[in-house]
Order: structure tokens, then C-alpha cells, then sequence
């Protein structure tokens, strides 16, 4: 059985000795994606997709190809993204709240939580992106 993926078409803009960028166009079939509410590929009109080269010379810039990614790559990134952030933020809301009796005050400190956060991805980038590997569809 095949594993799901996400799929987008788009042209290759550059070739490397070990990666390939791809720009990506959002495209109108975006609206019938159950994810684009979350895929930052809907929300821009141009994407610069890296993937590595398969080194196969079969590739030149200008052609037209189909970039994958196993979908499950593509919740884990909602996850990072978007649902941890929020988790944190309702969490220390909460808690802050409760001990200091003040909305602003919690509300202020709960949203300064995220900046740690944000930079832990941040500093964890270059691990993220190699567990995020998107592919050239044969």
C-alpha cells in the first residue's frame, strides 16, 4: 500500500551538486485541498522548494515537475507550526492566571512563551528540515 502524499506542481529554478530548488505556484485546485487551511503553499502566490538532487542529470532548470511530500511530514509540520504553540499558550494562560488573578498580566506572559519556543525551532531548523523531505515525483 502506498503511503498518501501531498503533491504540488511547480518549476525547477535551480540546480546544485546537491539540491534542486523548485518554485512552487499556488494553483486554484488549492481550494479543494483539505489542508489549506494549513499549507503555507496556498497562502502565497511563489514557493522556493528544496529537494535533494537525485544526481541522475535527467533534470535542467526550467522543467515542469510534480514535488511530493508523505503527508504525515506534512501534519507533523501543522503540529510544530501551529498546535504546540497554540497547546502552550492555552496551558500557561491557564496556569498564570490562576496564581496571579490578572488577564492582562497572564495573557502578556502567555504570549511571551512563544518566543522561547520560536527560537528553539529556530536553532533546530536545519534537524526540522531534514526530517521534512520533500521529493521530485518520477
Amino acid at each position: 500500500m502506498s503511503q498518501e502524499l501531498i503533491s504540488h506542481k511547480g518549476y525547477i529554478t535551480e540546480i546544485e551538486q546537491d539540491l534542486i530548488r523548485i518554485s512552487i505556484i499556488a494553483e486554484s485546485a488549492c481550494s479543494g485541498c483539505h489542508a489549506k487551511g494549513f499549507c503555507s503553499v496556498a497562502d502565497t502566490q511563489e514557493k522556493i522548494i528544496e529537494t535533494p538532487n537525485p544526481k541522475t542529470n535527467i533534470y535542467k532548470i526550467g522543467d515542469q515537475v510534480e514535488v511530493t511530500l508523505k503527508k504525515s511530514h506534512g501534519l507533523k509540520a501543522v503540529f510544530y507550526g501551529y498546535f504546540l504553540p497554540f497547546i502552550l499558550v492555552i496551558i500557561s494562560l491557564l496556569i498564570i492566571y490562576k496564581i496571579t488573578k490578572n488577564q492582562a498580566v497572564a495573557g502578556l506572559i502567555s504570549l511571551t512563551i512563544l518566543i522561547p519556543y520560536y527560537i528553539i525551532l529556530y536553532f533546530l531548523r536545519k534537524k526540522m528540515k531534514s526530517s521534512f523531505l520533500f521529493a521530485i515525483k518520477h
